[in-house]
């Protein structure tokens, strides 16, 4: 008897000198699994920021949208009422606190102190500058302050909301923790 066999596949890797790459290749079995421990812990940290930040973008999106229906339902409310509406409409802030706490943050979400405001506001090119309020209101009541003399200010509400956002993963998210705040205005008249 000749002895013990060599197996093919060792056989050719010595037949062309190949011993020390032959011996490796036949035993990768575990390579995979420590090259996926390796990468894991990065994949899982990608998900979980990618989760908060994705969170984060949805809570900046909806308290623009709860500060926006509080602006609506303070035009609903006191649209074609006595101004200033602030202190000629009764039910102003329950109308305003109730519109924001109906969007889908709930009672997360909260009216700013000092809000809902009313301002006096002319059209100057493509944005609205402040020309008084009503316990300054502008003297002559026009917007010459502009430079449109035969144009009447509006009468604007606006409305801010703030919420606090805390990441799901705190510690472990690049997203931190933070109140949101939006302000929206509507135009009384």
């Amino acid at each position: 008897m000749s002895g013990p066999t060599v197996p093919a596949r060792t056989a050719a890797c010595q037949r062309w000198g190949l011993s020390a790459g032959c011996g490796r290749l036949a035993s990768d079995s575990g390579n995979a699994l420590i090259e996926l421990a390796f990468v894991a812990p990065i994949l899982v940290m990608l998900l979980i920021n990618l989760f908060d930040f994705s969170f984060l973008i949805w809570a900046i999106m909806q308290t623009d949208n709860a500060a926006q229906m509080g602006a609506q339902a303070a035009l609903k409310t006191c649209a074609g009422g006595t101004l200033p509406a602030i202190s000629n409409c009764t039910g102003l802030t329950t109308a305003t606190t109730t519109a924001i706490h109906g969007t889908s943050l709930g009672s997360g979400v909260s009216l700013a102190s000092g809000y809902p405001t009313e301002t006096y506001y002319c059209l100057s090119g493509t944005s609205l500058q402040s020309i008084g309020s009503y316990s300054s209101p502008p003297s002559p009541f026009d917007c010459s302050a502009v430079g449109s003399s035969a144009v009447i200010p509006g009468d604007y509400i606006a409305v801010q909301v703030n919420y606090s956002y805390k990441p799901t993963f705190s510690g472990l998210s690049l997203a931190s923790s933070q109140t949101l705040t939006s302000t929206a205005m509507e135009r009384l008249q």
